[in-house]
């Protein structure tokens, strides 16, 4: 496979209860659409939005250590983060402000992105994994 020009992360977090037991999920596509990874996996005892976080890390971390020198972008259900990522809104929680920070850093070694808020509809895989993620950890 040739190296891809552009990168799409879909990232997703959710828990079962606020805190209760929280999961992420992330998907990364080349510009063309192919899956180059897909993750998800159990947290533990969280947020939503810290799991939504969770998942935007996760995100990240897999694009710098495999293809740092490409732009990015980035998709979300949470209209908060989003806002809070792109300067909008303050990051008001204190639980939140360390990964927000750590999503900062992260976004500072890419060479640019953009991150925008997309509808549950649009972020299925990511959202599959997350519900799978937490499935397993607690089977019906």
């Amino acid at each position: 496979m040739t190296k891809p020009t552009s990168l799409k992360l879909f990232t997703d977090g959710g828990s079962r209860g606020n805190p209760g037991p929280a999961a992420y999920g992330f998907v990364v596509y080349t510009g063309a659409g192919i899956i180059l990874e897909k993750c998800g996996n159990y947290l533990g005892e969280a947020t939503n939005n810290e799991a939504e976080y969770a998942g935007l890390v996760a995100g990240l971390e897999w694009i710098i250590k495999h293809h740092s020198q490409i732009p990015v972008e980035i998709y979300m259900d949470s209209l908060l983060i989003v806002n809070q990522v792109q300067g909008k809104f303050k990051v008001k929680s204190p639980g939140l402000r360390p990964k927000y920070l750590e999503v900062k850093q992260l976004l500072s070694r890419l060479p640019s992105f953009s991150i925008s808020h997309t509808y549950r509809e649009q972020n299925t895989l990511a959202d599959a994994l997350v519900n799978e993620a937490l499935d397993q950890q607690f089977p019906l």
